[in-house]
């Protein structure tokens, strides 16, 4: 794994259509933390994520890899050290799992070359890692949605990023999976890796994350330990909600409980 210092944003403004989403946001994705995006629906943080993706261009500022410029990069490069995971993420192809997982080596592959042995071991480790080996030959048109959700995950861990962006990944997951998905994501950047994610369950933020940013009209509102973030005022002032806090085996949890 190659070294890897903060995926950052400066002053970054994103447009979609003509219209500014994100406006001078400052951020900086460090490795070995998680980093959970938080915010209500229209909030800018879909398009924050593709921005640090290199998926979208900067209207303003910039996104910046250990201090170079993402534009800079050649688009393999880019590939091979950034994995992002879409929201809704779609296979329109009724593929086996296991080829579809094996696509995240593609980025580590020349023109025309065949998987080796250490791709095969590396989607190995991925299928286990999300637990979808019993699901390696079935066709993912077949699977279920959560079955769907993790198969893609998978295809973005096989291809063994430095950094993994995730848009709300938990959304289409059973309880017992979402904690199993941010169980995962945390030991992956507890081995030095960055981890940023889009996220509507602020329950799970709570717990797992270690730097939350709050977001509200494109801007940034709140950032810093969950006790900084998810505080009443926040929640009234931003999802306008009210919400239960408290503590549980030494972490914290929070509830949303009605409306502000």
């Amino acid at each position: 794994m190659s070294p890897v210092r903060t995926l950052e944003a400066r002053d970054l403004t994103l447009h979609l259509g003509g219209v500014p989403v994100v406006e001078g946001v400052d951020l900086a994705l460090r490795p070995g933390e998680v980093t959970a995006v938080l915010g209500p629906n229209g909030a800018g943080k879909s398009t924050l994520l593709r921005g640090l993706a290199g998926l979208h261009r900067p209207h303003g500022g910039s996104v910046t890899l250990d201090e170079v410029d993402l534009a800079r990069l050649p688009a393999d490069e880019r590939a091979r050290r950034i994995g992002y995971l879409p929201q809704d993420a779609t296979v329109h192809w009724p593929l086996a799992a296991e080829r579809v997982v094996a696509l995240g080596r593609i980025p580590h592959l020349g023109p025309w070359q065949r998987l080796g042995a250490e791709d095969g071991y590396a989607v190995d480790r991925a299928l286990a890692a999300t637990g979808v080996e019993h699901l390696r030959e079935r066709a993912v048109t077949q699977l279920s949605g959560g079955e769907r959700a993790r198969v893609l995950l998978a295809r973005v861990l096989a291809g063994e990023p430095d950094i993994l962006l995730a848009d709300e990944p938990v959304g289409g997951l059973d309880p017992y999976h979402q904690v199993h998905f941010m169980e995962l994501v945390r030991d992956y950047a507890r081995e030095g890796r960055t981890v940023g994610l889009v996220l509507h369950d602020l329950n799970l933020a709570a717990r797992f994350a270690d730097q939350l940013v709050l977001m509200d009209e494109g801007r940034i509102v709140a950032r810093g330990r969950a006790s900084e973030v998810l505080d009443p005022r926040h929640l009234a002032d931003v999802f306008g909600i009210r919400a239960v806090f408290g503590e549980a085996e030494g972490e914290p949890y929070v509830v949303p409980w009605g409306r502000a």
